[in-house]
């Protein structure tokens, strides 16, 4: 699909450069995928509800009047306001959907059956489309009814259960639910148009928030199946080694360590000058410091609060022992890797100028693409127009209310 004009703003090269993607999509699963998509070259067509768009624009308000979540997973898009349930809308969008190469979605539970995008209906229409969706429980299922959330999901799937601490589970703090499911949109994105490009067929495929964090939880899962027992949470550690955990300093941080062996253990104990640990048969094994945790937490952490921060990281490079900081968010912005790495990008949008991270893929030969965030409906004339809607035609749609465009052209910049 070509770009117009209007569109010189969100395209560029790139790994998927000439790709076009649609994305009916809403909050952080399918947005993290379309964007990701977006950043490695590809065209994104965001198309959103003509009255209020995509719902996680409201969340809150903090990033120039936008929301933090909409500013970090909507660069690089354009955004066509669109009532996809009309007659008219209906045309707009097959008429894009014939010249997509990929669509992407995740709504409610059988609303791609009433819009007349489900799987079966685009194989018929669309056969050269590759179309995602991303659903809470996928189908077949007797919680496939319902909808899903990030905490739902991860609350569901029993990796609050293995967060927190024994009696106190919480929610991991990222959206892992959303976000993780979004990457493996794109993996299955990336398959099916390897396969597309081999057979010259399209295809349809789903991804299941459950199903993915019933994935990341394969090592518990595995414990319990086998082990018979129900792991506990442990705070800032993990159930299946010791030491690996949270120290405070003499100097008021905090140190995370971590051994994943016994030579590492055995080594560990050498830079704290404890040679009776080392000697200790108790403690030889991992198994067993699991099973004495407080006691190895409490030998670790005295030798760490003795200490300033910076000289437990020095002794524990020295010896080969994983270590870092314990840091906020407010640490993290301001973090001294990533700004000698150059992670951060300033980006376009309607408010104003967002800081925002390169994305992870390092690609030899290819600059990442950063392009603007958009306002609601602020590409819908140009998209009209490039599926060869005349200015007639486009103003009887507007009149109609069948698409949006902000009333003024957003002011970049200001």
């Amino acid at each position: 699909m070509n770009t117009s004009d209007g569109d010189a703003a969100v395209s560029g090269g790139g790994p998927l450069a000439g790709l076009t993607v649609v994305a009916i999509e809403q909050a952080v699963s399918a947005p993290m995928c379309s964007r990701t998509l977006g950043d490695l070259g590809a065209r994104v067509v965001k198309i959103e509800n003509p009255r209020t768009g995509d719902f996680a624009r409201h969340y809150d308000d903090v990033v120039h009047g936008q929301s933090a979540h909409f500013a970090w997973l909507n660069r690089n898009k354009e955004s066509l306001a669109l009532d996809v349930k009309s007659e008219k809308g209906q045309e707009v969008l097959h008429r894009l959907l014939a010249r997509a190469d990929v669509l992407v979605s995740n709504l409610a539970p059988g609303a791609t059956t009433r819009l007349g995008i489900d799987a079966d209906q685009l194989a018929a229409r669309h056969p050269h489309l590759v179309a995602v969706e991303i659903s809470g429980y996928g189908t077949g299922g007797p919680l496939s009814h319902k909808r899903a959330y990030d905490l739902l999901v991860q609350a569901e799937s029993g990796a609050c259960a293995i967060t927190g601490w024994e009696g106190s589970p919480a929610k991991p703090g990222p959206p892992m639910a959303d976000a993780c499911t979004g990457l493996y949109g794109v993996i299955t994105v990336l398959a099916a148009l390897q396969d597309r490009g081999r057979t010259g067929r399209g295809t349809t495929a789903a991804v299941s928030l459950f199903d993915t964090m019933a994935e990341l939880m394969g090592y518990a899962l595995t414990y319990t199946r086998y082990s018979g027992e129900e792991q506990q949470p442990v705070g800032m550690g993990s159930p299946a080694v010791a030491p690996y955990s949270a120290y405070p300093t003499k100097d008021g941080h905090t140190v995370v360590l971590g051994t994943t062996n016994d030579a590492e253990w055995q080594r560990l104990v050498a830079t704290m000058g404890r040679p009776d640990l080392a000697e200790s048969e108790p403690l030889r094994r991992n198994p067993d410091r699991v099973a004495r945790r407080a006691e190895v937490d409490e030998a670790v952490g005295a030798w760490v609060a003795q200490l300033t921060a910076d000289e437990v990281q020095e002794a524990a490079d020295a010896a080969g022992i994983g270590n870092s900081r314990y840091n906020t968010p407010a640490q993290v912005v301001a973090h001294p890797h990533l700004a000698a790495r150059d992670r951060w990008r300033e980006i376009d949008s309607p408010g104003g100028p967002v800081t925002s991270l390169l994305p992870p893929p390092i690609i030899r030969g290819h600059e990442p693409r950063m392009g603007a965030l958009p306002a609601i409906g602020e590409h819908t004339d140009a998209v009209l127009a490039d599926l060869g809607y005349r200015e007639a035609d486009r103003a009887a749609l507007h009149a109609a209310g069948v698409v949006g465009a902000p009333a003024a052209t957003p002011s970049r910049g200001a």
